[in-house]
């Protein structure tokens, strides 16, 4: 269990980025954590990850207080950031070098995924691409097994096959005691993959909620031309007509469309938080 009560953190004295930020991640799902630039996306994994520190309130993962940097909480933490660096070592060496960091390693899993990417454990990171190395990193993510996984921007430099790669393997990492929480802009690449879902915005959580209390209170789909008919959140034009997101009083299915998702938190804030106000007692 992951949970942030009344956190504050900013860069600059009195440009605070979070003011009492309340946040409750359960295991056992991919959360997608969407926001824009300068929300705090990355911010947030490096406070769960104890590489930041709260400036009030209280951060808990585990019952652990990331901060402290505990032994037992860093063995069952792994962290695929964004920008990163990999030694001039081969494949086999990164691994027998960090796998024993983290007690529920699996070598045969991670000689899977290595096999997976078409490449051999005898390779230098040195003369791989930046997308070979970065599926090296998620690959090891996977394999460490933790409790917690948490990745930041992680389809950046993968290409539409390995995209698609990436999905499949994620989703087959994830069980009940698992908690893994993906930042990401590139939303169109893991529609598929996370739920719940968390939008960040300069007031703290726009939105916590799963694909099915999504698409119960909204609706996504094409009008031919915008009319009174539909409480309208959200629109923009596209082929054939209008995009939209709309309040859905009737209960009526669609596809939850996360971009247009993203959108309409941005542009009605307070009538999204006014829908989904229920769901705001347990974020």
């Amino acid at each position: 269990m992951i949970e942030l009560h009344n956190v504050s953190f900013g860069y600059q004295r009195g440009k605070p980025l979070y003011g009492g930020l309340t946040l409750t991640l359960s295991p056992g799902s991919i959360y997608g954590l969407l926001g824009p630039n300068g929300a705090g996306k990355s911010t947030l994994l490096r406070l769960l990850s104890g590489l930041l520190y709260p400036k009030a309130g209280t951060v808990e993962v585990n019952k652990f207080v990331p901060g402290h940097r505990h032994p037992a909480f860093l063995e069952d933490l792994f962290l695929v950031p964004e920008e990163f660096y990999l030694p001039a070592v081969r494949i086999r060496q990164f691994v027998d070098s960090n796998a024993p960091f983290y007690p529920r390693f699996n070598r045969e899993q991670m000689a899977g995924y290595i096999r997976e990417f078409g490449l051999t454990d005898d390779q230098k990171l040195s003369e791989l691409s930046y997308g070979q190395k970065k599926k090296i990193l998620i690959g090891f993510g996977l394999a460490t097994n933790t409790a917690v996984l948490l990745m930041d921007e992680p389809t950046n430099g993968l290409d539409i096959p390995s995209k698609s790669q990436f999905r499949r393997l994620v989703a087959g990492a994830v069980n009940e005691n698992r908690t893994v929480i993906i930042s990401t802009h590139q939303v169109r690449d893991l529609e598929a993959l996370i739920d719940p879902i968390v939008i960040l915005s300069e007031r703290g959580i726009a939105l916590k909620a799963s694909v099915e209390e999504i698409t119960a209170r909204l609706w996504f789909g094409m009008l031919p031309e915008l009319d009174n008919k539909r409480p309208i959140l959200y629109s923009e034009r596209a082929v054939g007509g209008y995009a939209i997101v709309a309040e859905n009083p009737m209960g009526e299915p669609s596809r939850l469309d996360l971009e247009r998702l993203f959108n309409a938190v941005q542009a009605e804030p307070d009538r999204i938080k006014n829908l989904f106000s229920s769901t705001y007692a347990n974020v």
